[in-house]
């Protein structure tokens, strides 16, 4: 459980390295570094919507400890980090998590229906063959 939650907030760092274009090196930082950096994020949003601690907490379905946990980077489960981003209105870092389905060049042809491009006539010699042949 511990590996997913720190899998988790790697990828919801990945988000702020792809979108944001800091000058942060996020993959030399420890777990440590990661999570206290996940906690500031949502401190600073916290005070930033004018929000006390006792009153995200209870908005979000958790204690105000378990809150003051997550802000100073301590462990917390997945689901705590998403109740807090959702009260937060700061869903939309999932978005790093959406899959987008890639279909190869190659694959993509095989997939599509061969469509004719042309129409080929019977050449008249062959016509006049079919006709003699008439038994």
């Amino acid at each position: 459980m511990f590996k997913f939650v720190l899998y988790t907030i790697h990828k919801i760092l990945y988000y702020y390295i792809m979108t944001d274009k800091s000058s942060k090196n996020w993959f030399s930082m420890s777990d440590q570094a990661l999570t206290e950096q996940i906690g500031t994020f949502v401190r600073h949003h916290r005070v930033k919507q004018n929000k006390t601690q006792d009153t995200l907490a209870l908005e979000s379905g958790i204690s105000r400890s378990t809150l003051s946990l997550l802000e100073r980077g301590e462990t917390v489960t997945v689901a705590t980090l998403i109740q807090v981003l959702r009260m937060l209105y700061r869903l939309d870092i999932m978005d790093s998590f959406e899959i987008k389905e890639t279909i190869s060049p190659l694959d993509l042809v095989k997939k599509q229906k061969v469509n004719r491009q042309r129409v080929r006539l019977k050449s008249k010699g062959t016509e006049k063959k079919e006709e003699q042949i008439d038994w």
